[in-house]
C-alpha cells in the first residue's frame, strides 16, 4: 500500500467497526474509494490485485469486498470464484469500466452481490453499500442487490404513491418508453432509475442527460457524438450518450428544454433506432430504452409550438405523474427520518431523534422544493440540533427568512431584526414564568439546552455591543 493508504484507519483488530476491502490496481481509484468508505464509518483496507486480496481476507475478515474486474495476476471474476470458496458469506461488488451483459451475468452466477459500471458517483457507492447492509440485516444473508433495494430511496406509505410504484414495477419489465412528469425536486430521475433497475436491462448501462444543463450545440454532441474534425475543436472522435446507453436505458431529463431542431433529430433516432454522429457518414444502430422527464405540461408546450407533436406522441407511450410532496404529507415523517439518518452517516454523527413537534411542523410546510427541499432542510436541522433531538426551530423551510438566521443572528443584532424579536419573546416568556427555564422552554417549544444557548448568545451579543466605540 502507499503511504497515503497507510494513513487510512483500518481498525484491523477492533470489533467496533465493520470492514470493507477495496481491490483495485489503480492507486488513485483505490484511495478515493477507501476514503469514501472510511467517511461512512467503516474500517477499510486496500489490495492492489486479487492475489493480495486473498492474503488479506483471513486476517481482515471483511463483510464486503469491492473489486475491479481487470487486474494483474488474478482478475475480478477469478477473485469472486475463489472468495466464494473461502468465505461464502462475504458480499462482493464487481466494479468495471468494461461492462457487458455477459460479464454481469457471469459475475452474478459466481456469487457477486452487485455490479457497478465505472465511472460511478460516490453517492452510488454509498447507496450500494447501505442497501447491501440493509438487505443483510433484514434477511440475515449477503444482502440484496441494489436493484431490489433502490425502492428505499422512494420511501412511501401514501396510497397513491404506492399504487404508482406498483404500476411502474409492472411496466418496467416492458420496453415501453416512459414519460415522467412532476415538479422540480419530486424525484423524477430517481423514479427513472427505479424503472431501469427493475427492467431486463438492470445490469446494462443507465445513462442520464440533463437537457436543461447544456447549450444546444453541446447537447447535440453529447447525445449523438461526433467524428474527429467534424467542427472546430473536435480533435478526437466522441461517442454520444445514445451509443453509451446501447443495450441499456437512456434518461432524457427535462426534455422540454430541448430545441425544435434537436427534437427532430431525436425523433429520427427513436423511429429508426440508429444514430448519426456529427460529421459521420454511416448511421450507428442502437438498442436502448428511453425514459424522459419534464417539469412542464408537454401537451401545452405542443399547443404553444415549443414541442413537436410527433415527438410528444412517441414519448408519451406510458405517462407517469409524480405527486408533489404537499400531496403526500403522510410520507414526510418517514422521509425526514430517512434523510436525517443518511446525513448523520455522511457526517459521522449518531442519528438523532426527530421530535413529534418537528414532524408536525414539517407536515404544515408548503414544500415548494418538494423532496429535494426536505432533504436539505433535514441535513441543516441535523447540524443545528447538535447532539440533541431535532425540534421545530431546527426545521425552517429553505425559502423562509428564518432559514439563514441561525448562522447570522449573533453577528447581526440590528434594531428591529428577527434576532431582537426572538430575544424579546424569550425574555418576556421568562418574566411571565418567573425565570423558570423549564416552563419557559416548554412554552416556547424548545429544549432547555436550546434556551441556555440562546441566553448565552444574547449575553455575548450585549458584550460585543458594549465594547464598540461609544458603547
Amino acid at each position: 500500500m502507499t503511504d497515503r493508504e497507510k494513513q487510512v484507519p483500518t481498525a484491523e483488530t477492533g470489533e467496533e467497526q465493520e470492514r470493507i476491502l477495496v481491490v483495485d490496481d489503480d492507486p488513485s481509484m483505490r484511495i478515493a474509494l477507501m476514503e469514501t468508505i472510511r467517511r461512512l464509518g467503516y474500517a477499510v483496507q486496500g489490495a492492489v490485485d486479487g492475489t493480495e486480496a486473498l492474503e488479506r481476507i483471513t486476517k481482515f475478515r471483511p463483510w464486503l469486498v469491492l473489486t475491479d474486474l481487470r487486474m494483474p495476476r488474478l482478475t475480478g471474476l477469478e477473485l469472486i470464484k475463489e472468495m466464494k470458496a473461502r468465505a461464502p458469506q462475504t458480499a462482493i461488488v464487481l466494479m468495471t469500466a468494461y461492462g457487458t451483459v455477459e460479464t454481469a451475468v457471469e459475475a452474478m452466477k459466481l456469487g457477486a452481490s452487485e455490479y457497478l459500471l465505472k465511472p460511478f458517483s460516490m453517492d452510488v457507492l454509498e447507496r450500494a453499500i447501505a442497501n447491501l447492509k440493509a438487505g443483510r440485516e433484514e434477511g440475515g444473508g449477503l444482502g440484496r442487490p441494489v436493484h431490489q433495494v433502490e425502492h428505499r430511496a422512494l420511501l412511501s406509505q401514501d396510497p397513491g404513491m404506492v399504487r404508482l410504484l406498483s404500476t411502474i414495477e409492472g411496466v418496467a419489465s416492458s420496453q415501453a418508453t416512459v414519460l415522467i412528469h412532476g415538479e422540480s425536486g419530486t424525484g423524477k430521475e430517481l423514479l427513472a432509475r427505479f424503472i431501469h433497475l427493475r427492467s431486463p436491462r438492470a445490469h446494462r448501462p443507465f445513462i442520464a442527460v440533463n437537457c436543461a444543463a447544456l447549450p444546444d450545440g453541446l447537447l447535440e454532441s453529447e447525445l449523438f457524438g461526433h467524428e474527429r474534425g467534424a467542427f472546430t475543436g473536435a480533435v478526437i472522435r466522441k461517442v454520444g450518450k445514445f451509443e453509451l446507453a446501447h443495450t441499456g436505458t437512456l434518461l432524457l431529463d427535462e426534455i422540454s428544454e430541448m430545441n425544435l431542431a434537436l427534437q427532430a433529430k431525436l425523433l429520427r433516432v427513436l423511429q429508426e433506432r440508429e444514430v448519426d454522429r456529427i460529421g459521420g457518414r454511416d448511421p450507428v444502430p442502437v438498442n436502448i430504452r428511453v425514459i424522459a422527464t419534464t417539469n412542464r405540461v408537454l401537451y401545452r408546450e405542443v399547443e404553444q409550438g415549443r414541442f413537436r407533436e410527433d415527438l410528444y406522441y412517441r414519448l408519451n407511450v406510458f405517462p407517469v405523474t409524480v405527486p408533489p410532496l404537499r400531496e403526500r404529507v403522510v410520507d414526510i415523517p418517514i422521509l425526514a427520518r430517512h434523510f436525517v439518518n443518511q446525513s448523520a452517516m455522511r457526517n459521522g454523527l449518531t442519528p438523532p431523534v426527530v421530535s413529534d413537534g418537528a414532524l408536525a411542523h414539517l407536515q404544515r410546510l408548503p414544500w415548494k422544493g418538494n423532496v429535494r427541499e426536505l432533504e436539505n432542510v433535514m441535513e441543516r436541522a441535523l447540524l443545528l440540533a447538535g447532539q440533541g433531538a431535532i425540534l421545530p426551530e431546527h426545521c425552517p423551510p429553505e425559502r423562509s427568512e428564518e432559514a439563514a438566521i441561525p448562522f447570522v443572528r449573533a453577528a447581526q443584532p440590528a434594531n428591529g431584526s428577527l434576532w431582537e424579536m426572538e430575544r424579546e419573546l424569550i425574555f418576556k416568556t421568562l418574566a411571565r414564568v418567573k425565570d423558570n427555564r423549564t416552563h419557559a422552554a416548554k412554552e416556547l417549544g424548545i429544549s432547555i439546552r436550546t434556551l441556555r444557548n440562546k441566553l448565552r448568545e444574547y449575553r455575548e451579543g450585549e458584550h460585543s455591543a458594549s465594547s464598540l466605540p461609544g458603547g
